[in-house]
């Protein structure tokens, strides 16, 4: 081979091999550090990630239980508002029975209390009606004032009393009607005479007795 034919081969020194191969070094050892900071990347991002998942699961979890027990509270509220309520119903219809038992009660009470008194009364008016049948001219007195006493008894059996005050008594307003003033030897504003004896019964007055009062002296 002729010098001309000689194709020519660049060689590289061995300084600009080492430069290439520290290059080709250093590149391959950043790639290698950017490849290392991504995969730490990746890790924190998918340990962040992991971390915030649980933490959601977790409120997640929190709610659920919350609103399990919530629900829990108002099913076990409705049951004792319908207890309630039926308890209220029952009490209202046993009070309205109670009530309707009384009335019966009270009712029978008077019936009976009333027919007592007739049964009691009847026999007086039969006497007055014997005393009536007496023949003209004959004293009936006897026979009404022992009426009369029959009669008192029955009121007195009952716990009714007469108010038939006495002359020269003071004026009660609760026990006795002022029907006139007369001019009076009983001092002044007292009772003159009984015009209707009153009746009371315990503490309630029935009926007041009507009654004159002496007149103010002039």
């Amino acid at each position: 081979m002729s010098d001309d034919d000689a194709v020519d081969v660049e060689v590289e020194s061995p300084d600009a091999a080492a430069d290439a191969a520290r290059t080709n070094g250093t590149a391959d050892a950043a790639a290698e550090e950017a490849s290392s900071d991504a995969r730490a990347d990746g890790e924190a991002l998918a340990a962040a990630v992991a971390e915030h998942d649980e933490a959601l699961a977790r409120e997640v979890a929190a709610l659920e239980a919350d609103f399990a027990e919530t629900r829990d509270e108002l099913l076990a509220a409705e049951e004792e508002v319908e207890e309630l309520t039926s308890k209220l119903a029952r009490v209202k219809a046993d009070f309205s029975n109670y009530k309707q038992r009384a009335k019966r009660k009270q009712d029978e009470i008077r019936e009976r209390a009333s027919e007592a008194l007739v049964e009691r009364i009847t026999p007086v008016r039969n006497d007055l009606l014997r005393a009536l049948d007496q023949e003209e001219g004959s004293d009936l007195r006897p026979g009404v004032e022992s009426t009369l006493e029959k009669f008192d008894e029955v009121l007195a059996d009952e716990g009714v009393e007469a108010i038939d005050p006495e002359p020269g008594e003071e004026v009660d307003p609760a026990r006795h009607q002022v029907m006139l003033r007369v001019e009076s030897d009983q001092p002044s504003g007292t009772v003159h005479e009984v015009y209707e004896p009153g009746y009371e019964m315990g503490d309630r007055v029935v009926s007041e007795a009507k009654v004159t009062v002496s007149a103010d002296e002039e």
